[in-house]
């Protein structure tokens, strides 16, 4: 039995140090889990004590299960990775590349060179950006009144490319459309077809894109780290959306979401449900873009993220990020990878056979005292096992 005591004490100590308002994680080996737990407050000042099941926004978490909806679909012969998406997403037939902005400031547009394929989408080399880390998009949302792709508003949608699909790597919005795909192909809402293929099978009763009443009770709050210190805000995913945001919409439990991560560490398998075939597993887990690497992320806005410095080399697959190098932490070279606006993070490492799943609800992103206290958890992980 693992020793997960030192587990606990660094998340406590982040909480109790007052460097995060709440913390919950998780970690299992593939014999299962060996540690779940909450440690400091939902909200701040005196909110309800975190729990192991509190409720957070997953945010861009939800890509990987967006991820396996669509290779889910290419199983069936309903997607293609490398066929044109516009085949299934007439939006896409005709998109724009944003090559800067006259002298009266409005944007100058010219004709992709090329098809977006599906593999673009999943793998963040369609040209789509974000506007949180793209001074051109943000710039192109102010000046044209299109809103951000938080709105969840199908507008948000219609901002041109960064460059020709497939150029290079460049995190964005991609998976939204990946979502419409699987709802084009398979005639039901995102959230539907994720409740009756993943969430019901797995065991995941506490995730989705809308919050139930029941959910609702265990929620945390997302802060705002201020020169002040830790504020408690009321920022939340619209949940009336007019698309349910495949790249980010998701509220869950790390419980709930280390459920998803065991299926990568068994084959596709897990709670008695075959969710992937095994190849599709190792096809979504190694190298999905070529020669393209992962490049770092500068912040066009402050308040939602700081700049996001990747370890040289990194790679994408299909939905994850993958280290080709072993990491300090233990994780080993060829593991899988990603996070959530809002400071939650997950890794799954096929070698070793462990996932671990850690939430806190902060603003900005990649957060000064969340990251090293998200390390520290892995860390301990490893150490236990």
């Amino acid at each position: 039995m693992a020793n997960t005591s030192r587990i606990a004490a660094v998340l406590k100590e982040a909480a109790d140090s007052g460097a995060v308002p709440g913390v919950v994680a998780a970690a299992a080996t593939r014999e299962g889990p060996i540690f779940e737990g909450g440690y400091g407050r939902r909200t701040l000042p005196s909110g309800e004590p975190m729990t192991a099941d509190t409720v957070v926004w997953i945010a861009s978490m939800t890509k990987a299960i967006t991820g396996a909806c669509a290779m889910q679909q290419i199983e069936r012969g309903k997607l293609s990775l490398d066929a044109p998406i516009k085949t299934v997403l007439p939006e896409l037939a005709n998109p724009m590349v944003l090559e800067g902005f006259d002298a009266n400031g409005d944007p100058k547009t010219r004709p992709a060179r090329g098809d977006i394929t599906l593999r673009h989408l999943l793998t963040h080399t369609s040209g789509c950006g974000y506007d949180f880390w793209s001074d051109d998009i943000t710039r192109y949302l102010e000046k044209t009144g299109t809103p951000p792709i938080i709105s969840c508003a199908n507008a948000a949608l219609t901002v041109p490319l960064l460059f020709d699909p497939g150029e290079r790597w460049r995190y964005g919005v991609g998976i939204d459309f990946a979502g419409k795909a699987v709802e084009k192909v398979t005639g039901q809402k995102l959230g539907r077809y994720m409740k009756e293929n993943i969430f019901d099978p797995l065991g995941m009763k506490d995730t989705a894109f809308k919050i139930g009443d029941e959910q609702r009770k265990r929620l945390a709050k997302i802060h705002a780290r201020t020169d002040e210190g830790l504020v408690a805000t009321d920022t939340e995913i619209p949940q009336e959306p007019e698309f349910e945001m495949g790249g980010g919409g998701l509220y869950g439990t790390v419980g709930d979401y280390l459920k998803f991560a065991q299926v990568f560490l068994h084959g596709g398998k897990f709670n008695g449900a075959q969710i992937l075939k095994p190849e599709t597993v190792r096809l979504m887990s190694e190298n999905a873009a070529g020669d393209v690497r992962v490049r770092p992320l500068k912040t066009a806005q402050p308040p939602i993220s700081n700049d996001v410095d990747f370890i040289e080399g990194m790679q994408w697959g299909l939905t994850f990020l993958i280290n080709p190098e072993p990491l300090p932490t233990g994780r080993s070279a060829g593991s899988l990878a990603w996070a959530g606006l809002a400071n939650s993070y997950y890794w799954i490492d096929p070698k070793k056979g462990v996932a671990g799943v850690y939430a806190t609800q902060i603003l900005p992103f990649f957060d000064v005292k969340s990251v090293p206290t998200f390390q520290a958890f892995e860390t301990e992980v490893y150490k236990a096992i």
